[in-house]
């Protein structure tokens, strides 16, 4: 009875079903134009109606309803559409929930002073990294990735940390249902060529981006563990090819690794 009580408070018999009589299309559409919105800077009407494939009068009422609630917003002049403060908010909740940027900043403020990079906090979402925290160098060639930027696992130096951490089973996934995408002649995009990568990453305890998705930049990736071992968020550093030499990418691999096993031990607690 207990179990029974428990389950009908937090989710309904129909829980596990996940066919598409259990989503509500227009939810779906309306997520799916955050989505796209918060990949890019300003988009016009036409172009998120183009890009999902809807009619510009349900993509308008769809906006207009986000609008009213603060979730996206439209700049009067070049009438492009944006994503609103209140998403902002929804992601800070997640932020907060979790506790991770908060135990993490300080010893990203260590790694970027120690390597004179900026230091990147990533985690995975949708077979993605998208990042989550950042503490930029002062340096004026940089990297950049705002808060909710997003990158393919296996052309980012968080993507394959994670990834090289996950059990063999959700490799294997992630290679049946993605792309390789190639960016750049560097991007590993053979997927016995990215298997061999992840174990080499897995011995040596950090990953390295060599251009691999952004010519000119280069990035050395660790993971961080949460109590029970799982590799949950992945902490970086970014920065051109002039200053990340290759050379000083096992220097660079060795600072990262000391900050993640400090959050993870962080974490652990």
């Amino acid at each position: 009875m207990v179990e029974r009580i428990k389950r009908l408070r937090g989710r309904p018999k129909s829980f596990h079903d996940k066919s598409k009589q259990n989503t509500i299309k227009s939810l779906d559409r309306a997520l799916d134009v955050l989505s796209f919105l918060a990949d890019g800077g300003g988009r016009s009407l036409s172009e998120v109606s183009g890009e999902l494939k809807q009619s510009t009068a349900t993509i308008y009422r769809i906006l207009s309803t986000l609008e009213a609630r603060g979730a996206v917003e439209m700049d009067p002049t070049t009438q492009e559409w944006f994503i609103g403060p209140a998403s902002f908010q929804l992601g800070s909740a997640f932020l907060r929930r979790t506790g991770i940027v908060e135990r993490a900043r300080p010893l990203m403020r260590e790694l970027m002073e120690e390597t004179g990079e900026t230091a990147n906090l990533g985690i995975e979402v949708l077979n993605e990294v998208m990042f989550i925290s950042q503490v930029e160098t002062n340096q004026n060639i940089r990297a950049f990735f705002p808060p909710g930027a997003k990158s393919p696992m296996h052309a980012s130096g968080i993507g394959k940390a994670l990834l090289a951490h996950a059990d063999q089973s959700r490799i294997e996934k992630y290679l049946a249902i993605n792309n390789l995408e190639a960016f750049t002649n560097n991007t590993i995009s053979d997927r016995d060529a990215l298997r061999v990568e992840l174990e080499q990453i897995q011995y040596r305890g950090y990953a390295f981006d060599d251009e691999e998705k952004s010519l000119g930049m280069r990035c050395v990736a660790a993971p961080v563990f949460n109590v029970h071992g799982e590799a949950i968020v992945g902490i970086s550093i970014s920065g051109p090819t002039s200053r990340l030499s290759q050379e000083q990418i096992e220097i660079a691999g060795k600072a990262v690794k000391e900050k993640a096993t400090s959050l993870s031990m962080n974490l652990s607690k």
